[in-house]
């Protein structure tokens, strides 16, 4: 008697075990046909970045036209946090995520705890390495990259020494930034020196200071965001010397800089469309409709007039 009751627990438990698998009924995707009732979870890498202010500003401009609700997390160029963040947010309960990832690896394990639960992932600017992404909005990164190289070589002529602050190491747009801008600088202008400064203004100016005081004979740096950009002007500024910057995001004080002849070209992206254009994927998956794998938002070389 006591072995069959043992089999019979033994059983029970396996049984449970099994249902504990199955998501909370709060986290399991919701089927509304009814768009007003959508919870959007909206992940940014920064806030402290007027590019992801603005990426932001759309998705919730977009959100509020189609009578959705947003919940934003900012991450703080945190990828660990930005992973507890994500997880957070599912808690919540949220219908469809909206993810700016701060590293393409280290977002891949919150992606896939949506999948696991059916809730659609949208990433916007930068990718996810691994996991179900339903797509992709983001500028040409790589074309981008090319239109940097190709303005050096215009303003300077081939073979000009060049210095290349990268961004942070991980991210997609580190990536295809680089990629792009060597697809044109290596057969064309000598990358005498690069390193990354994170996106950020600060370390792009503490970075641009080593590199000046290592590389005598730079001519121009093609910093892969304006916030590295213009933190590489003020420490050009402070060596009294004479280098052509080139940035890429068209950010409001980057736009300024240009038509103050500080910064000679941005690469501008459109970060409100993209916000915009990542909400209308959202709602058409979340309508069942399919959509591409990747959106592109129109990127466009800014250049004092």
């Amino acid at each position: 008697m006591k072995k069959v009751l043992l089999v019979l627990m033994s059983f029970s438990l396996l049984i449970l075990a099994a249902c504990s698998l199955e998501p909370p009924e709060w986290a399991k995707p919701k089927k509304k046909g009814n768009l007003e009732d959508i919870k959007i979870g909206l992940s940014v890498s920064t806030l402290n970045n007027p590019f992801f202010v603005s990426l932001k500003n759309g998705v919730v401009k977009e959100a509020k036209k189609q009578g959705m609700d947003v919940v934003i997390v900012d991450a703080q160029n945190d990828s660990a946090k930005q992973v507890n963040d994500v997880e957070d947010l599912l808690q919540q309960g949220v219908d469809v995520l909206l993810i700016n990832p701060t590293d393409s690896a280290a977002i891949s394990t919150a992606v896939q705890s949506a999948n696991n639960i059916g809730i659609p992932v949208v990433t916007l600017d930068r990718s996810a390495d691994k996991g179900k992404v339903e797509t992709l909005v983001a500028s040409d990164n790589v074309k981008g990259g090319e239109m940097a190289a190709d303005y050096i070589v215009e303003k300077l002529g081939e073979g000009a020494k060049v210095a290349e602050l990268e961004g942070t190491p991980g991210a997609s747009a580190t990536r295809e930034r680089g990629k792009g801008f060597h697809n044109i600088a290596d057969q064309k202008l000598d990358v005498a020196a690069k390193q990354s400064a994170d996106f950020d203004r600060t370390k792009g100016l503490n970075v641009m200071e080593n590199l000046l005081q290592g590389n005598s004979d730079i001519k121009a740096v093609f910093a892969h965001n304006d916030e590295m950009a213009l933190g590489a002007i003020q420490a050009i500024n402070s060596s009294g010397r004479d280098v052509l910057v080139v940035g890429f995001d068209g950010n409001e004080d980057a736009v300024n800089a240009v038509k103050e002849g500080k910064l000679a070209a941005t690469v501008a992206q459109q970060p409100e469309l993209i916000g915009e254009l990542a909400v209308k994927a959202a709602s058409d998956v979340l309508k069942g409709k399919k959509v591409e794998k990747n959106i592109a938002a129109p990127l466009k070389l800014m250049t004092k007039k």
